[in-house]
């Protein structure tokens, strides 16, 4: 398995835990002791602000991936850049370029840095 398949496997995983309700946990166990969030509305959340805000987020429907590639900025470290959309009911769809920075360690892939850019 490639570094963009590994990647991308995590990605999807996060995004099914905020589909299931489980986000909470997914992304406390995800994110590095001093990982942020960029959220597309201009929040930045520290990795204890994330786990506690997704304990009662609403849940989302569906969601899908797209445009998504690989960046390898320095050994041990991976960027990956993707369209996400999102929809929930009676909601018109949320969309934004996103960027999730990893680097390995001992566990395998920890998120540092996720951050969100509204398209449209």
């Amino acid at each position: 398995m490639g570094v963009l398949d590994e990647l991308l496997a995590l990605e999807h995983r996060g995004w099914r835990s905020l589909c299931e309700g489980s986000g909470d946990a997914f992304y406390g166990s995800l994110m590095t002791e001093r990982a942020v969030m960029v959220l597309a509305g201009g929040m930045v959340l520290d990795r204890n602000a994330v786990v506690a805000s997704l304990a009662d987020a609403p849940t989302w429907d569906e969601y899908e991936i797209s445009e998504e590639r690989v960046l390898e900025p320095a050994p041990g470290s991976v960027v990956i850049i993707y369209t996400g959309r999102a929809w929930r009911a009676e909601e018109p769809p949320f969309v934004a370029r996103m960027s999730s920075v990893y680097a390995r360690d001992e566990h395998g892939w920890r998120l540092c840095l996720y951050q969100q850019t509204p398209v449209g």
